[in-house]
């Protein structure tokens, strides 16, 4: 379909073919009547209406031509009102909208009628609307997962934490980490722990044989005698015995003077990584070895690579565990609120108390946009818009003004008649 064609099928178009040729009917028709009124004078009647038509159809088109352009292309006064009025209606436009749409008292009646927590609830428990979140959440997260790839961005990552961590005073913190396990009593199951392990590894064969071997060397003279195999053999068996029974005593006896001694050195060194400032240094001294190590700056490449291949194969899976938990997480989160009335009203509350400043603060800079975007709007665009919103009526104007202006005519005809008559 061609742009002509198109441009005749819309119902603006249609409309103004409609009054145009109602006007060529009472020129047509006034043409008829004039030349026939000598034989009848009925045709007098039908004349004037037809003159009256033609009037009231040329002075229709004419009002609602020159809304919108220059009617005939002549450089009438007060014609194309709209294209040369941008600025003066963007701003009446503007005015009128902040003024009565975006008055503080209306909005707020509107937020409050609208009871958004409770729609964010209804929408959030949908399947679908749930869905929609993770799919958009997931795909920024594998935009992210994509960006972490890069080696300008892990570079920057890594330099940033690096200096990060040594700003830091980390010494105080460990203390702080320290203390709080403590409290909970954690540093008693991470002795038991190290002990049991250490249980395990004495009564490995291995490590007999290692400590057999070494009371065997330090015992020179029995050594000469030919018993050293069997001394250090049997002092290894009596040391790891010796040790599993202390360990099992330990184990068994939750006030044991090993405990105790253990509890001490603890706090006592966590006292020290708190106010010692020669502890802060050591600490920091660690810290700047770590990372400056060649083994740790690749344990960390190598960390952050399977991490971002992780993310982004999960991420590129239709079955993304990470994404099925923000469907769930999404879903649970609408549950939660749709059951819990105080949270709701929080959320409206929270609304409500926000509006008043963000409508003060942006109502102004809406109503400039508004009146900036109708200023700088090209004309001929915009008398196009106008005119395929309210063109139509317009033509309806046309037409009504044809057949009121011929009606009046032949009212104006009658009366003359009716008086000279």
């Amino acid at each position: 379909m061609s742009p002509l064609q198109h441009r005749w099928q819309s119902p603006v178009a249609r409309m103004k073919l409609v009054a145009g040729c109602l006007l060529l009917l009472a020129a047509l028709l006034y043409v008829l009547a004039t030349a026939m009124e000598p034989r009848h004078p009925a045709w007098g009647y039908l004349a004037s209406f037809a003159e009256a038509a033609m009037v009231g159809a040329i002075a229709d088109w004419f009002a609602v031509t020159a809304l919108f352009r220059r009617p005939l292309g002549l450089p009438i006064p007060h014609t194309a009102i709209i294209p040369r009025s941008k600025a003066r209606i963007g701003q009446s436009l503007s005015t009128f909208i902040t003024a009565h749409f975006l008055a503080t008292p209306l909005v707020l009646s509107k937020l409050q009628a609208l009871d958004l927590g409770g729609r964010l609830a209804g929408w959030l428990r949908h399947p679908d609307n749930a869905e929609a979140v993770g799919r958009q959440l997931v795909g920024m997260a594998r935009f992210g997962a994509d960006s972490l790839q890069d080696e300008r961005v892990r570079q920057f990552v890594q330099t940033r934490l690096t200096k990060r961590m040594r700003k830091a005073d980390l010494a105080p913190v460990c203390g702080q980490i320290l203390e709080v396990l403590t409290r909970q009593g954690k540093h008693q199951a991470m002795l038991d722990e190290s002990l049991a392990r250490l249980d395990v590894l004495l009564q490995d064969e291995d490590t007999r044989a290692l400590v057999a071997n070494a009371i065997t060397a330090e015992v020179r003279t029995l050594r000469y005698l030919g018993l050293g195999k069997a001394v250090g053999g049997w002092s290894a068996n009596k040391f790891v015995d010796g040790v599993s029974a202390l360990i099992a005593e330990i184990a068994n006896d939750p006030q044991h003077a090993l405990r105790t001694r253990f509890d001490e050195h603890l706090e006592g060194y966590i006292e020290r990584l708190r106010h010692d400032p020669g502890y802060r240094l050591e600490v920091e001294r660690i810290v700047a070895q770590l990372l400056e190590h060649p083994a740790t700056t690749a344990y960390i490449q190598s960390l952050w690579s399977e991490l971002t291949e992780w993310l982004k194969a999960d991420l590129a899976s239709p079955d993304s565990r990470i994404g099925q938990r923000i469907v769930r997480l999404t879903q649970g989160l609408g549950d939660a609120l749709a059951s819990d009335t105080a949270m709701r009203n929080w959320i409206n509350e929270r609304l409500l108390a926000a509006a008043p400043a963000m409508l003060e603060r942006y109502r102004g800079q809406i109503g400039a946009y508004i009146a900036q975007r109708v200023e700088n709007w090209e004309s001929r665009e915009l008398v196009e818009q106008m005119e395929q919103s309210v063109g139509k009526d317009l033509q309806y104007i046309r037409i009504n003004g044809t057949l009121v202006g011929g009606l009046v005519g032949l009212a104006l005809h009658a009366l003359t008649q009716l008086a000279t008559g």
